[in-house]
């Protein structure tokens, strides 16, 4: 009985600190498109975010290059990269960590990521 008891605690115990993790690795993505000419900026206070490769699905699929303006007036974009097997999204940096969101790419609004954080100001 003792020894039940024992091994018991031993299941209980690596059911609380045990973890199951899937993923689907789809490798690296494509290289960058080249860029021949960035377009000019709207005008003072826009950032630059470069094209970049990002997974959807068990695919990649290339995000244009576009200027925006920060959603925060400290702010900065973090380039997405892809290190040690694993794709790291792109990410606004700075008092708070915000990711961009490709929901709001659709319309193709010079202010993509300005204002989309309104408690964020």
């Amino acid at each position: 009985m003792k020894n039940k008891l024992i091994i018991l605690m031993l299941l209980a115990a690596g059911a609380v600190f045990a973890q199951v993790s899937i993923g689907v690795r789809i490798g690296a993505p494509p290289p960058p498109r080249v860029l021949r000419l960035q377009p000019r900026s709207p005008g003072p206070g826009y950032t630059w975010v470069q094209g970049y490769w990002y997974p959807v699905g068990r695919r990649y699929r290339w995000h244009e290059g576009y200027w925006t303006r920060p959603p925060y007036p400290s702010a900065r974009w973090m380039e997405p990269r892809y290190e040690g097997g694993q794709f790291f999204e792109g990410y606004w940096d700075g008092e708070h960590r915000l990711n961009h969101d490709h929901r709001w790419d659709r319309g193709r609004d010079r202010y993509r990521d300005y204002n989309r954080y309104p408690d964020r100001r």
